[in-house]
């Protein structure tokens, strides 16, 4: 009984043990990476119960969010400057920041069918595109590089629908508030859901390379674990799958 008792009580601080060790982790995301973020946590192997919680946003507002003291332990940005700002100006622990994905931009339209040239769309009749907030979202500044490189940049301006971040521009075209919107390949990737419409792929060398990048900013062991997890082969898979390129 004494030794019943003894096991009973090992058994019990090891349970206590192991909870003590579990940590939550916020995981600040830019919008187009949350549905990744998601699918990479879901396959991620937690052993030690940690909670990991993903709060998307544009770059430029997460950005802010943590210069002011938000408890994220890891951001994974957009781009490559906001992580690089992050570092210089003293906010990043465990390392410098480093490429994760390379994002690609295309332009969705609704009511066409199939694959179609970014100029057909933009020639076309629509009244409104959606972009995301160049000032605050990569993508979005990826998106008026490719107008301006394109020569609609200017012509447009009266028929531009701005979302604060990339996530909030695909609303205005899924919702019906703007008939054409440059978004993320990776919202239309890997998704359980189907979209109807015509996707044209707006050419790589008309913008600036979107080199999304993470860094670490805290340095509980919890972040550190799913950060190395990103970088392993099924994580990768799991980008691909989305349609990030990897560097």
């Amino acid at each position: 009984m004494r030794y019943r008792s003894l096991a009973q009580a090992l058994l019990i601080l090891s349970m206590v043990s192991g909870t003590a060790m579990a940590e939550t982790v916020n995981i600040a995301v830019a919008s187009n990476f949350a549905s990744a973020a998601r699918a990479i946590i879901k396959a991620y192997p937690n052993s030690t119960e940690d909670q990991l919680n993903v709060i998307p946003g544009s770059t430029g507002k997460l950005y802010a969010q943590i210069k002011n003291g938000a408890p994220f332990d890891l951001f994974f940005a957009a781009d490559s400057k906001r992580p690089e700002l992050l570092h210089s100006e003293g906010f990043v622990i465990g390392g410098e920041p480093h490429t994760y994905a390379l994002g690609k931009l295309v332009l969705w339209s609704p009511a066409h069918r199939g694959l179609i040239s970014v100029t057909a769309l933009l020639d076309g009749d629509f009244r409104y595109i959606a972009i995301a907030n160049p000032r605050l979202a990569p993508y979005g500044d990826a998106a008026r590089q490719a107008l301006s490189a394109l020569g609609y940049w200017d012509s447009l301006q009266g028929r531009l629908v701005i979302g604060e971040s990339i996530g909030q521009a695909f609303q205005y075209v899924d919702s019906g508030n703007a008939e054409l919107g440059l978004l993320a390949l990776s919202q239309f990737s890997g998704s359980h859901r189907e979209y109807s419409g015509a996707i044209g792929r707006v050419p790589d060398d008309i913008y600036t390379p979107i080199q999304q990048q993470v860094v670490m900013l805290s340095d509980k062991s919890g972040a550190r674990a799913f950060l190395e997890f990103v970088s392993s082969g099924i994580a990768t898979d799991i980008l691909r799958t989305y349609g990030y390129g990897v560097p």
